[in-house]
């Protein structure tokens, strides 16, 4: 895409500092199962990340709330799984019940992974971004994504999601050289990663550490801020000019120190975070992205609307892109979400 014409973007706009008005808008997991032509889709394949490593069918899943909503973003549909996946541990989805992995226990498991595979086997992926970059309309702006290495760990040590993290904890706490050693392969790979797609055709890309609010203040930042800041820096020597948010799930007041030390273009805000907290404190050293509640998208009617209000209220002074604090809950009326966009848009 020429500078010229990504200049014209109302999300690489807003990325890059400036004031947008209307606020540019897209939604995490704006492609997913509360679309029906989405679970055509899906219905048709035996597994989720068949989805993911199918390139027609994935550009096509990334495209269908485009068409119906007309986002200023789309964002490459995948998981952020497909990096331990691809360096050789064992990740299954099994319908209902999220993520399985073979659990990291000791160094000899580590070392069993290998980066020499990353890019062949991510190959789909990269193709997938190649025809999403053709395919979405002139203003609309190409997000490519992984998961940050906290986050990645955490499935990778824990063997699937958790809802205490003894596991990853207590690999983090307890054998801080093998955890290091963990954080440093998937930093590595997920630059790597994130470089590839960039090359492949998207804009910008996104940073998911979901898990990051689980964390003390001095294991945030070994945990998520330096692995987070060490990418950037990857990714941004290699490919300067390509904006970078973040997304520290649940960090609280951490979320300063997340948006003044990793180098990050923007922060997403989680449905937690104060409104005029974030303004202040945040907005003043990035932009902003967020920060509706998921459930709110739900609800709809009146009570979406005031809340819809408040955001575009409280961020309208600086830079800022609409969204949700969360991903798009699969019970979600897909009128709701018309709703929504169509507020946003109509707001100046």
């Amino acid at each position: 895409m020429s500078s010229s014409t990504s200049g014209t973007k109302p999300m690489l706009r807003a990325l890059a500092g400036e004031t947008v008005s209307p606020a540019p808008f897209w939604l995490m997991r704006q492609a997913g199962r509360y679309l029906p032509e989405y679970r055509e889709v899906r219905s048709r394949l035996s597994g989720f990340l068949e989805l993911c490593y199918t390139p027609e069918l994935a550009t096509e899943v990334t495209l269908q709330p485009l068409r119906r909503y007309g986002m200023d973003a789309a964002i490459l549909f995948s998981d952020i799984l497909v990096i331990p996946d691809a360096l050789g541990q064992n990740v299954a989805f099994r319908e209902g019940e999220g993520p399985s992995l073979t659990p990291i226990r000791s160094a000899a498991d580590l070392d069993k992974l290998d980066p020499s595979r990353l890019h062949t086997h991510l190959a789909p992926v990269y193709e997938t971004v190649r025809r999403l970059s053709k395919a979405i309309p002139p203003q609309t702006t190409l997000i490519g994504f992984a998961g940050a290495p906290w986050t990645i760990a955490t499935y990778m040590f824990e063997g699937g999601g958790s809802r205490d993290f003894i596991d990853v904890k207590t690999a983090a706490y307890g054998q801080p050289g093998l955890f290091q050693a963990a954080i440093d392969l998937v930093v590595e790979a997920t630059a790597d990663y994130l470089v590839a797609q960039i090359e492949a055709g998207a804009e910008a890309v996104q940073l998911f550490d979901s898990w990051a609010g689980v964390l003390p203040e001095e294991e945030f930042r070994r945990w998520v801020i330096a692995p987070n800041r060490a990418i950037v820096e990857k990714v941004k020597s290699r490919k300067p000019g390509i904006p970078v948010i973040g997304f520290p799930r649940g960090a609280g007041p951490l979320y300063e120190a997340f948006a003044a030390e990793t180098g990050v273009d923007a922060v997403s805000l989680d449905t937690t975070v104060p409104l005029s907290w974030a303004a202040e404190r945040l907005q003043t050293k990035c932009a902003v992205q967020g920060n509706l509640d998921p459930i709110m998208l739900v609800v709809g009617g009146e009570a979406m609307d005031g809340a819809i209000d408040r955001i575009l209220e409280a961020f309208g002074k600086g830079p800022f892109s609409f969204n949700l604090g969360h991903g798009i809950l699969q019970t979600t009326p897909p009128e709701n979400v018309a709703r929504l966009a169509e507020r946003v848009k109509r707001r100046r």
